[in-house]
């Protein structure tokens, strides 16, 4: 017999979706049994629900196509919110399966029973299912949304009788997802704005392509603009084979310092840059006041980002660019301790061609986004979007089952891995080729420079503690085993070069602790 679940499953199925990240419950059941029936789509445990939707955000900004997750009820939904928070900030297509209690059991407050809509809400398109017989179209509505553009959370709020009673045939439909061309007039307009001079172009979302990023070279050199990339970018590729140009500043001061000079701002891609935070005397906005803010491609209307800059190079007569040889560092091993820049250097060094890095480094990371990644072999870069941390680990795990030709790197700080450390277990299970490197400086970093901005040199034993990771030391390599995953701990440069050969000359996860001074 067809139920409503079969129908779900399937219908995603014929839609693209190929993988489903899920932390079932009881009001998930007949989804199990369905995922357990259908042929063709794999299934992935996580043992908590924000390593599900990390996981699905990873395998979407690699592959374009939406991941599924199946949580279970408003609580199950919580628990994986902050990574769809960071999907919704990277336009990532995830479509969420949340099971609700049976239709005749709403009218009672049963423990588990919440507004699961008022949370969904909070991230993205929400349809609630009301019968078994929609169950084919709300699902391949769900991966429509998702899709976009942009691509977006989209969740399906499913009753459990609505799964578990006969369900209407699956459909057969394959959406893909379109971005269109700028307008003529677009492109025009913004050609004029940088022919005047003291322009500036900040580049987002698919602007970052190998393509988009020569065809924003061809426009600096005969504009003489300025580019910059958003600070957390999605997806970007980087390394010696692609253009150069640096990541606009975290801290507010710094960033208004970068844009200061520019009268005009294109956006490709990008949003108007916003400081993540409100510091007394210094601006929300970054952009000049007095410059004009233009935005020649906005993914959220569906414009392609590579395409109206290459549009805009033809606009301005723009040739193409020579990208000037730049070398993959010479690793030399001094044992030297471990700092950011020895730690960064020595990773660029030896990042595999074709790698994925998953960069969830934090203060280390920006370091590496600065002055590291685009000295070392071509490969992409996915960054922390929505400032929810928690992402890099599952992120790593989705990549990963994604593109199981590519090596994955988890660039990860040690405060915010262990957010959701049950990441590591998925890993081991589903053999991912995954390679750790925490940065293991035991305290939270951002938070310590945060107090010493806010003009606090000595901060007091509270303070302290609360910035602190000490009192115990968390040991890196023994968690790591208990969830299968083998491990080592290094404090030098040139045991982090034989750690990081060994990894990525085996199959499976393994996790390196980086011990920085």
């Amino acid at each position: 017999m067809k139920t409503g679940a079969s129908s779900l499953v399937y219908t995603a199925l014929n839609a693209g979706v190929e993988i489903c990240f899920s932390n079932p419950g009881t009001t998930e059941m007949p989804i199990v049994m369905a995922l357990d029936r259908v042929p063709g789509m794999r299934v992935a445990l996580g043992l908590f629900e924000g390593v599900c939707t990390g996981a699905a955000d990873g395998w979407a900004r690699m592959t374009g196509r939406p991941a599924a997750t199946l949580l279970h009820l408003g609580p199950g939904l919580s628990n994986g919110l902050a990574n769809l928070h960071n999907a919704r900030k990277a336009r990532t297509p995830v479509v969420n399966w949340i099971g609700d209690h049976a239709t005749r059991h709403l009218a009672f407050e049963a423990p588990l029973k919440s507004d699961i809509a008022a949370l969904t809400g909070n991230v993205g398109w929400t349809r609630t299912v009301k019968s078994p017989h929609e169950m084919a179209e709300a699902s391949l509505a769900a991966v429509e949304a998702a899709l976009g553009p942009p691509g977006r959370v989209a969740s399906l709020i499913i009753p459990a009788d609505c799964q578990w009673e006969p369900g209407p045939e699956p459909l057969s439909s394959t959406p893909v997802p379109a971005l269109r061309e700028a307008p003529d007039t677009t492109v025009q307009d913004t050609a004029r704005l940088l022919r005047k001079g003291r322009g500036g172009i900040l580049l987002g979302d698919n602007a970052l392509t190998v393509r988009g990023l020569n065809a924003a070279a061809r426009v600096a050199a005969v504009t003489s603009c300025g580019v910059w990339i958003e600070t957390f970018p999605s997806r970007q590729e980087c390394g010696r084979n692609v253009p150069r140009f640096p990541a606009l500043p975290y801290f507010p001061e710094q960033a208004t310092e970068a844009l200061a000079n520019c009268a005009s701002l294109v956006l490709a891609g990008a949003r108007d840059p916003i400081a993540f935070f409100a510091y007394p005397d210094q601006p929300s906005r970054l952009a000049p006041d007095s410059a004009e803010v233009y935005t020649l491609a906005d993914p959220d209307a569906g414009i392609d980002a590579t395409l109206a800059l290459e549009a805009l190079a033809q606009e301005l007569d723009a040739p193409e660019v020579v990208i000037p040889p730049r070398t993959v560092p010479v690793f030399t091993p001094s044992d030297r301790p471990l700092t950011p820049d020895t730690l960064c250097l020595t990773m660029s060094a030896f990042t595999p061609e074709n790698a994925i890095v998953v960069n969830e480094a934090l203060t280390t990371g920006l370091a590496w986004s600065a002055l590291y990644a685009h000295n070392t072999a071509p490969h992409t870069m996915l960054s922390l979007t929505g400032g929810a941390i928690g992402q890099g680990l599952p992120n790593a795990l989705g990549a990963a089952l994604a593109c199981p030709d590519r090596r994955v790197i988890a660039f990860q700080a040690d405060g915010s891995g262990l957010y959701t450390l049950q990441a590591l277990w998925s890993m081991a299970r589903e053999s991912a080729d995954v390679t750790i490197v925490v940065c293991a400086n035991r305290c939270y970093r951002i938070l310590q420079n945060e107090l010493a901005r806010a003009g606090v040199a000595q901060p007091g034993p509270k303070a302290q503690d609360l910035t602190d990771l000490k009192r115990p030391e968390i040991d890196w390599v023994a968690l790591a085993k208990g969830f299968g995953v083998p491990g080592c701990s290094v404090s030098t440069d040139g045991e982090l070069a034989n750690a990081l050969m060994r990894s990525f000359s085996e199959r499976g996860p393994n996790l390196i602790e980086a011990v920085l001074t």
